[in-house]
């Protein structure tokens, strides 16, 4: 059996978490088209009769503004020494730039065995492709190139044995039915903050963050998941943009987050959501213990 750990790396958008959900097989990481959405390590495990893969999900490399985008940073680029194959995905639709540049050196700096993953290739011309391939084989050796579409699935079996090629033999770390180290508090925040990012105004993602206060699991005689969560945000302004006219959007935002716990937890949930202001919470360290963004 093949046995070990894969880092998914890249640049932000380049679709890595659509990526880790669809290679488990389950929803594990939020997805939206803003960047920047992950902000900490997501392990997520592929188990079958052949191998376990143990997936991590990085939050995409950019540079820093923030505590909070240090700590992002340095997650995602110490994950390329921690693990035995590092897949580097990259967004075949968007043209190179600096990133995949500062990306790559640090790959030939870690000599971590890499595969890279051209995503997205349903949305580029085929003739496109090839030529890309070239230019990324010839940056940097890797152990094999594999254009994927994660939307799709296109190519994702290629890319699974790729990986498990990279692997050694071992004994799997964990049961077969071991999914992920997220705890339900944490996917609990993280979707929440997936609708806020799918309902407001491109300002404000960044600017945003979901603090579970309090999480209760239904007992004998309440049979309800009753959360309560603060949804933060830098400014006044920003608070007003969630809340929506007449507390039009925080409803909103609140039923479809809503609907979606009660499929993951499996039960009916209370959900109660605040919107609160909290200035500079993104190099609040304290704060970002919390939520969970830490970096090495």
């Amino acid at each position: 059996m093949k046995a070990g750990f894969a880092a998914l790396i890249g640049r932000p958008n380049a679709g890595k978490s659509t990526l880790l959900n669809r290679l488990v097989g389950q929803k594990l990481a939020i997805v939206s088209d803003k960047p920047q959405t992950t902000r900490h390590r997501i392990l997520g495990a592929r188990t079958s009769s052949e191998s376990q893969i143990l997936f991590i999900d990085t939050p995409g490399i950019h540079k820093p503004q923030h505590r909070m985008n240090v700590r992002m940073v340095e997650a995602a680029t110490s994950a390329l020494t921690d693990v035995n194959v590092v897949v580097l995905i990259v967004d075949a639709s968007a043209p190179p730039g600096a990133g995949d540049r500062f990306i790559l050196d640090r790959l030939a700096a870690a000599k971590t065995p890499a595969i890279l993953a051209l995503n997205k290739v349903d949305a580029i011309k085929k003739t496109d492709l090839l030529p890309l391939m070239e230019s990324y084989g010839h940056a940097l050796w890797f152990r094999a190139i594999v254009p994927i579409s994660a939307l799709t699935g296109e190519g994702v079996d290629a890319l699974v044995r790729e990986i498990e090629s990279a692997l050694p033999e071992g004994a799997a770390a964990f049961p077969s039915d071991y999914l992920t180290d997220q705890t339900e508090r944490t996917l609990t925040s993280e979707l929440i903050r997936e609708k806020v990012l799918l309902n407001t105004r491109d300002e404000l993602p960044h600017a945003t963050a979901v603090v579970i206060d309090q999480f209760t699991e239904p007992t004998k005689d309440d049979h309800l998941h009753r959360i309560h969560a603060s949804i933060l945000v830098d400014r006044a302004s920003q608070k007003a943009i969630v809340l929506g006219k007449g507390g039009s959007m925080i409803k909103k935002i609140g039923t479809e987050a809503r609907l979606d716990l009660e499929q993951m937890l499996g039960g009916r949930v209370y959900l109660d959501l605040h919107v609160k202001v909290r200035e500079d919470w993104r190099d609040d360290t304290r704060l970002l213990d919390e939520i969970g963004v830490r970096g090495r």
